[in-house]
């Protein structure tokens, strides 16, 4: 196993420690059509990764793929002794790489670098919505754990003081069928609230119209975190700055090196002055506010 100390400005400033190591899989799942939570031991990262980082994956023994892919944090997995010892993340088969997962067995290994990234600082008070689409779930069962008190991260861990007074999940996808690991979700205190395009099951229509009801409800959410396709997340933005609403955005960017040396993922962020200017979001992201964030079609 090595190490190798990567610049962030993420959490509380610090410098980001990635360790590099073998990771065995442990348990794969189909949670969906074509969707899979996939666990990884994984004992370096899985003491160190905060909720909303990420970590990069390759193949041990093949070269094509021969860059590296990024793949959020589900949540870590313990030992009977209640230490870290591996991750979950979930993927939807879209590609080379990913097909490749789907094909991996108990006992086969990748190559695992992380954590990477700034992640989700915690939101302590208040109303607070989550909306995600697709495979864009993920991110946030780890958060939500952390915010109720159901699981500690970090090394140290990170001590969370606080929690929101009400918290509203909203989760979109085309049909019900595809509405991947519900259950994740079912956790004491979260409204659990879904939407599909075809009205299989929930809101019909787009999540983004779960959130647009929340915001001129009676209690509207003082604050939004979301993960997802591009134009949903910019739905998002445009709906909660219109709304004066703080929301935090994890970006998708494709990656190749996920420690910003190829410049691959920036991503255009708002300055103080008010022009723009590339962020990597490997390095700086992947969790920006809002507001920040300027999307291609708004450039």
């Amino acid at each position: 196993m090595s190490t190798c100390e990567v610049p962030s400005l993420g959490l509380c400033g610090q410098v980001l420690t990635a360790v590099e190591e073998p990771a065995e899989t442990l348990h794969q799942i189909e949670i969906a059509p074509g969707t899979y939570r996939l666990r990884l031991r994984c004992p370096g990262v899985a003491r160190q990764i905060l909720p909303g980082q990420f970590f990069m994956l390759r193949s041990v023994d093949r070269s094509d793929p021969l860059l590296g892919r990024p793949f959020a944090l589900l949540d870590i997995v313990r030992d009977a002794s209640g230490q870290p010892i591996g991750i979950d993340f979930g993927y939807t088969v879209v590609g080379k790489f990913t097909t490749l997962l789907s094909q991996l067995t108990v006992g086969q290994s990748l190559d695992i670098w992380g954590p990477l990234g700034n992640g989700f600082t915690p939101v302590t008070s208040g109303h607070l919505a989550i909306v995600a689409g697709g495979i864009g779930q993920t991110p946030f069962v780890a958060v939500l754990k952390e915010l109720l008190g159901l699981e500690t991260y970090g090394d140290p861990a990170r001590c969370v003081t606080g929690r929101p007074e009400k918290i509203t999940f909203c989760y979109g996808a085309r049909t019900k069928s595809l509405l991947a690991g519900m259950d994740w979700f079912q956790l004491p205190g979260v409204d659990v609230r879904v939407a599909t395009d075809d009205g299989t099951a929930g809101h019909q229509g787009f999540v983004t119209g779960v959130l647009q009801e929340l915001l001129q409800s009676a209690e509207p959410p003082t604050a939004v975190l979301c993960c997802g396709p591009e134009p949903m997340m910019r739905a998002v933005q445009k709906l909660t700055v219109a709304a004066n609403v703080p929301a935090w955005l994890s970006l998708e960017s494709p990656m190749a090196c996920g420690f910003g040396a190829c410049f691959s993922c920036v991503a255009r962020i708002r300055q103080p002055d008010g022009t723009w200017d590339y962020r990597r979001t490997c390095v700086e992201g992947p969790v920006f506010p809002a507001s920040d964030v300027v999307f291609e079609a708004d450039a």
